[in-house]
């Protein structure tokens, strides 16, 4: 494995609908033995409980307690920062994770990261990955999307963000909610580079 392999793959869970998604996620990249670095925002810790049955410690060394204890996970294998903790390593260039997913992915995050707004820690570190040119992969999750909502996306697509709204496929005819997120879930595991039985690939 190289050395840009072994980097942390940053994920951020913001406020949209689709607290299961992110969830997956974060377990399906414990069980591929990567290191995360989780950042949560201020929304997503109330959406969480309503649709999961996990609700989020405000404390990030709380959270990160937690989390690596539901997904048995290696101590240090899940890091939880702070919405401000600017000494986090995915605010700086100088240490920028392999890739970053924003899952889901709240308009409002999609607009500050098409303006560089910078204002918390998620969007900062979304910004570093842009300028450092890494992997970023945003799961927008709203419907139906106004122009602003295309035309931001259009303007990230562009610069080379993956744009991967939550929008799962039938053709596998799922039978439940869980197999319709796992379906979502391979799909941005693919484009991490990230083997899993989660989904079958469509011819198989």
């Amino acid at each position: 494995m190289n050395k840009a392999s072994e980097k942390p793959i940053a994920l951020a869970i913001t406020g949209a609908s689709g607290a299961p998604y992110a969830l997956r996620l974060l377990q399906s990249l414990v069980e591929a033995e990567r290191q995360v670095y989780l950042m949560v925002s201020k929304a997503a810790q109330v959406v969480m409980p309503m649709e999961t049955d996990i609700s989020l410690p405000s404390r990030a060394s709380d959270a990160e307690a937690l989390l690596t204890e539901r997904f048995n996970a290696a101590t240090g294998q899940i890091r939880v920062f702070g919405r401000e903790q600017w000494t986090a390593p995915v605010a700086s260039g100088s240490n920028p994770p392999r890739a970053m997913v924003v899952c889901p992915c709240s308009t409002g995050t999609l607009s500050a990261i098409a303006c560089g707004a910078s204002n918390n820690l998620i969007e900062r570190a979304a910004d570093v990955v842009l300028k450092e040119q890494r992997k970023l992969i945003l799961m927008v999750r709203e419907t139906p999307f106004s122009p602003v909502h295309l035309e931001n996306m259009l303007k990230l697509a562009r610069l080379g963000v993956v744009i991967m709204p939550a929008s799962p496929g039938f053709y596998n005819r799922p039978e439940s909610v869980d197999e319709l997120v796992d379906f979502m879930v391979a799909r941005i595991l693919g484009h991490l580079g990230i083997d899993n039985p989660l989904n079958r690939p469509w011819g198989e």
